[in-house]
């Protein structure tokens, strides 16, 4: 699904839906050991924490444009992050 910024902007239910997912980010990084971290310290771990905070206890204080820059910048960077980190997907045959 392919959005604008204004588009997301002015619905509800995707800003929802994107809370709900960096909630869900930001929890999986908080419950990743100390050590992976630290072994791992290109990637914002702190950073992802304290957007899941923010959004859990201060739902009042998320800035959508803020969330969207996230995902247009921050997201993209992690994905690649993450993707070096994971054992490579075994050959599935036809």
């Amino acid at each position: 699904m392919n959005m604008s910024c204004d588009s997301y902007l002015v619905d509800d239910l995707v800003q929802s839906a994107v809370e709900r997912k960096f909630e869900i980010i930001g929890e999986a990084a908080r419950r990743i050991s100390d050590e992976f971290r630290q072994a791992h310290p290109e990637i914002d771990w702190r950073s992802l924490i304290g957007l899941r905070n923010i959004i859990s206890h201060r739902y009042d204080q998320v800035d959508h444009a803020l969330l969207w820059d996230s995902i247009e910048t921050v997201l993209p960077i992690l994905l690649e992050q993450i993707k070096t980190l994971l054992p490579p997907m075994p050959e599935i045959e036809e």
